[in-house]
């Protein structure tokens, strides 16, 4: 779909989207009026669309089934998002929680028993579930989590919460992530459940995810504030306030949970059963967190300078697994304490920052967009990788252009979010949605398949006419599915015609080598070749020749000795084998008879 500079947004509130979630495969978008829309792989119902059917450009989510709901509909307005692995979750301005997708982990537990002539195979299935916030099986549709209510703030008692009726328990926000849930309420307690790192008041336990379908509430900041949080596969982090409430240039940051790789940044790789405090970013610290992602093994924070300076700027921070560059220092070694990305420019403020699978984005006021990691840091996995000179991970940021060389910037950036191998942002105010990387299942939302290596627009925002729908659909599908055609064969034309380049240059380097006793230069490439594309290979020996030294005859003559005794050599041996190949051939059919 071709940009537009000016596109008619119409002050339209249900146009604009003012957040995004992503997971492995799918993504969310929520609108100014309160709607979730979803795209990308349906597998577990992880799109909420009542089936699990692919979706390849956003389609909205609908919270009640009935036709007689439909006010019930209208007047619901979500606040919030989250995106697990392969599970969803929604946030309504009245504090009801809302899960669906993927909520069964299956553990098969094989025991081998060996009987008299056969060996019998007991399969004993453990299902451990939750992370939707209910117990069974997968959910297609949205439902709601009845685990909070009833449920007073971690250390507050029943005749606390029948006194203070002015402050009931009400959810602020929602985070997911692998698969696990996490809420915080409106005292700033936090709440999980899924398959989740549960701290524990025993410090002797060993580390393990315990697995719960209610909301179970986490102790440990009873009298501060949670301000925010994130987790990763099997670790969180938290910003907390240092007192009972938040003020500006307070916040803390905890971490727990697994750390085999360092990502919970506490200087060594020893999982922790309870939240610890993350040294750099103490209260003494001079730096406050104000945005944190987690990768499945990494973290990424974004920190600005507690004393207000001249200019606005900010730094990324970043540790834990490194072996795809995902940290963003120049190396794939893996860190257990969090070190600066030095490489990103200066002086600039990153609004928003991302981490997916294997990969981190961030982007800038200005618009800038920078990734690293896997493939380029688009997340690709292994199946489709770049060939050729342009393959590899990127070990330090690179920044993503909109539009190449036209129009490096997006205009008015808001938020970036990354999915397993994919990444998506919202620009222009809200009104615009770009995403690239992985295409498979549409979790682009541009209604291809293709993967894109660079970024292109979500097929946002959807008309409310069903006709215009069909139209827009018909017509989007045909333009962006050629192009998208079209540009996918261009740039795999293009890496196999490098994958081969490389692969002939290299062969001409190392017989040049050979031969004249130096690596193959530019200058050595014939003249008659170079301007006529032609090349006439006795007059350009001749030519050689007559311009060599006596050194350099010296040297094709010895070349010349050594491949000719080698030929000679090797027609040698072969003579040598056949004749004794048909002498053995001739005994053998001697004594047959």
């Amino acid at each position: 779909m071709e940009e537009m500079d000016n596109p008619e947004q119409g002050g339209d509130i249900s146009r604009k989207i003012i957040s995004i979630a992503a997971g492995e495969a799918h993504t969310l978008a929520l609108t100014g009026d309160g709607k979730v829309y979803s795209w990308g792989r349906g597998t577990f119902g992880r799109l909420g669309t009542g089936s699990e059917e692919d979706c390849h450009f956003p389609v909205r989510v609908n919270f009640f089934d009935s036709d007689d709901d439909v006010d019930r509909e209208e007047k619901l307005k979500i606040v919030a998002i989250a995106a697990g692995s392969y599970h969803s979750l929604a946030l309504a301005d009245d504090g009801s929680v809302w899960g669906w997708g993927y909520n069964i982990l299956c553990v098969c537990v094989c025991v081998f028993e060996e009987l008299p002539h056969k060996i019998k195979v007991i399969l004993d299935l453990n299902m451990m579930d939750g992370q939707i916030g209910v117990t069974g099986e997968n959910n297609l549709t949205p439902h709601l989590l009845e685990g909070f209510f009833g449920l007073g703030s971690p250390g507050s008692s029943t005749r606390d919460q029948e006194t203070n009726t002015e402050k009931p328990l009400k959810i602020a926000s929602v985070e997911a992530g692998g698969m696990m849930s996490l809420a915080i309420d409106s005292l700033g307690s936090l709440w999980m459940w899924g398959n989740c790192p549960h701290p524990s008041q025993n410090e002797s336990l060993e580390f393990s995810l315990i697995s719960s379908a209610s909301p179970v509430p986490v102790w440990n900041f009873h009298g501060h504030t949670v301000v925010k949080v994130a987790c990763g596969n099997e670790h969180v982090i938290a910003l907390v306030s240092a007192g009972e409430t938040h003020e500006g240039g307070d916040l803390i940051c905890y971490s727990w949970g697994g750390n085999t790789h360092g990502q919970l940044g506490l200087g060594h790789k020893e999982n922790m059963t309870n939240p610890k405090i993350i040294e750099a970013f103490n209260l003494e610290s001079r730096l406050e967190i104000y945005d944190i992602a987690c990768g499945a093994f990494h973290t990424a924070l974004l920190a600005k300078r507690k004393k207000p300076t001249e200019s606005l700027e900010s730094l990324c921070w970043t540790f834990g697994l490194g072996d795809n560059g995902q940290l963003g220092h120049g190396t794939t070694q893996s860190l257990p304490s969090p070190e600066i990305v030095t490489e990103l420019p200066k002086r600039i403020f990153l609004v928003s920052i991302g981490c997916g699978l294997f990969h981190t984005s961030v982007v800038s006021s200005e618009g800038e967009v920078w990734s690293w990691g896997m493939e380029k840091g688009l997340g690709l996995c292994p199946d489709a990788r770049f060939t050729g000179p342009d393959a590899g991970d990127a070990l330090s940021p690179i920044l993503i252009p909109r539009n190449g060389l036209v129009d490096r910037k997006f205009p008015e950036p808001l938020e970036v979010a990354c999915g397993g191998a994919h990444t998506v942002l919202v620009g222009d105010g809200g009104f615009r949605v770009w995403s690239w990387g992985r295409g498979r299942s549409g979790v682009l939302g541009n209604r291809g398949t293709h993967d894109c290596y660079s970024p292109a627009l979500v097929s946002w925002p959807l008309s409310n006419n069903s006709v215009d729908n069909e139209y827009i659909e018909e017509k989007n599908s045909l333009e962006n599915l050629e192009s998208e055609k079209r540009f996918s064969e261009v740039m795999a034309e293009m890496n196999l015609l490098r994958s081969k380049f490389s692969v002939m240059e290299r062969y001409a380097s190392v017989l040049h080598g050979s031969i004249f006793g130096k690596p193959f230069q530019e200058e050595d490439i014939p003249v008659s070749l170079q301007n006529s594309g032609t090349f006439d290979i006795g007059k350009e020996w001749e030519n050689m020749l007559e311009s060599s030294d006596q050194r350099k005859l010296a040297r094709l003559e010895m070349f010349y000795r050594d491949m000719l005794a080698g030929v000679k050599d090797k027609l040698m041996k072969r003579r040598i084998y056949e004749i004794v190949h048909e002498c053995i051939k001739s005994n053998t059919d001697k004594t047959s008879e």
